[in-house]
Parts: C-alpha cells; sequence; structure tokens
C-alpha cells in the first residue's frame, strides 16, 4: 500500500472544522464535502472510539455499495484514525477474500491543527496503486468543499 497526506488550511476553528468534517451537528456537512468522492456519500453509524461506521454511497446503477471500518482512535477536534476492513456489496459486509486483501487494514487518519484561527486540517492514508491517482485527483477538491462550508 501507498501512503499519501493532503493538507488544506481552513479559516475556522478546529473545533468548528471537526464537527463539519464529520457531521457530528449535522450529517448534510460531511455529505457535502465527501461528494466529491460520489454524490450520494453519507455515513452509517457512530465516529465513537471502537465503534463501527459503514462510509456508504450508490452507484450509477442504483445499488448501495461503499467500505466497513472501524474508528480506532478518538480524540475530538485533534485525531481521528479509521480502520478499512471491509466493503458493502449492498447491505452484505464483504470481510474475507482476494478483494479485501488488498487494502484491509488500511488507514484514514484526520488530524487539526489550529494556530490563530486557522486550522490546518492533515489526511494520511493508505491506498493501493489502482487508486492513487483517483485520491490525488479527488482529495484535493474534496478538501476544498470542507474549506467552503467550514469557512461559512
Amino acid at each position: 500500500m501507498e501512503k499519501i497526506q493532503f493538507k488544506k488550511e481552513i479559516n475556522a476553528t478546529a473545533q468548528k472544522v471537526y464537527e463539519t468534517m464529520l457531521g457530528l451537528k449535522d450529517k448534510s456537512t460531511y455529505e457535502y464535502w465527501t461528494s466529491a468522492f460520489n454524490s450520494t456519500s453519507s455515513y452509517e453509524g457512530a465516529w465513537d472510539k471502537g465503534s463501527k461506521i459503514h462510509f456508504v454511497g450508490v452507484d450509477e446503477n442504483g445499488k448501495k455499495g461503499g467500505m466497513v471500518s472501524e474508528i480506532e482512535e478518538h480524540q475530538p477536534a485533534k485525531f481521528i484514525s479509521i480502520r478499512h476492513y471491509g466493503f458493502l456489496d449492498g447491505d452484505t459486509e464483504i470481510t474475507t477474500g482476494e478483494q479485501v486483501e488488498k487494502w484491509a487494514g488500511g488507514h484514514e487518519n484526520y488530524s487539526y491543527k489550529e494556530t490563530n484561527g486557522v486550522t490546518t486540517v492533515t489526511v494520511d492514508m493508505d491506498t493501493v496503486d489502482e487508486y492513487l491517482d483517483y485520491f490525488n485527483n479527488t482529495y484535493p477538491a474534496a478538501l476544498d468543499k470542507l474549506k467552503e462550508i467550514s469557512e461559512r
């Protein structure tokens, strides 16, 4: 797996950026910035440490899919670590097999560092080669949307 990183400076407090990014007060804020990945992007579950969470969306055929993940670490407005360990095929969790083995155990980590009212969001993530270009093109656009909605 490859490790990639994205950073974005946002003119808002770490608390506001964190709440907006995770959709804690209003899930639509999470759905807004993640729509860069899939226009139907959402999540099912909780952001609590140790919780299972599904990152979901609907494909062009109307079929639900997404990632099966666990919140490994959660320090509010400071750090979140998400461990991906499976995927959804409709409502069925797939956590074993060749498709999963390529990237299972990969992490997506969010860090928030505030200085003088400006928060730097850092996303560190593991990905497989076949998704490298996709994330390198899409994640900056998603963080631009996060910046836009967080600065409102």
